[in-house]
């Protein structure tokens, strides 16, 4: 019987594995890939999109938009993928946060664009929703945007309540237009004058 060589997956190789998947400016197609499942990585996404493996920090900007570049999402878990590997990792909430966003325009025709902490840019629209998830028990609103393929951005909560103040009503809610599309909050009922 021959001996397997078992390769157990860490960040280095991941990394190495991506970097050399990389090619010109844009996002691996991660989605087109589909390599064994190589077990999972004590890799975590923190709820304020803080990168950490081991449980200690990912300190180094380019490695954590490096490794954002390569994830995915299937079903409701999480993975980072390369051509040759695909490892499990743990996201508390969503694996992004949109830290700032821009407006143009008023009313229905009014965009408005996010940017995550981790420098990708959605437009908010039909093929980028925001949705509003809200606390059972407290009422608190957790708001999103997708940015790309299933993979949302919790948006920050000072990026939040900018949009409240930009927010219309439209039948009966209260939400926001972006891209042709009205997007809502909280029903019209709810909003305290």
């Amino acid at each position: 019987m021959s001996a397997q060589n078992i390769v157990t997956p860490s960040a280095d190789g991941i990394a190495a594995s991506a970097q050399a998947a990389k090619k010109g400016r844009g996002l691996p197609p991660v989605d087109k890939w589909d390599p064994p499942f190589c077990g999972d990585l004590d890799m975590r996404i923190a709820r304020d999109g803080t990168w950490f493996y081991l449980g200690t920090p990912i300190g180094r900007v380019g490695l954590v938009k490096l490794f954002s570049s390569i994830l995915r999402k299937d079903g409701e878990d999480y993975f980072l993928v390369t051509p040759v590997e695909k490892v499990g990792i743990t996201v508390e909430d969503a694996p992004f946060v949109a830290v700032d966003f821009t407006v143009e325009g008023k009313g229905e025709a009014q965009t408005i664009s996010f940017e995550t902490h981790v420098g990708d840019f959605a437009t908010a629209g039909p093929d980028h929703p925001i949705r509003v998830e809200r606390d059972p028990e407290t009422g608190e609103p957790s708001p999103y945007v997708l940015v790309r393929r299933n993979l949302e951005a919790l948006i920050d909560r000072k990026s939040f309540y900018r949009l409240v103040d930009i927010g219309a009503h439209h039948d009966d809610w209260f939400g926001l237009w972006s891209g042709g599309k009205f997007f809502p909050i909280i029903p019209s009922s709810d909003v305290e004058v």
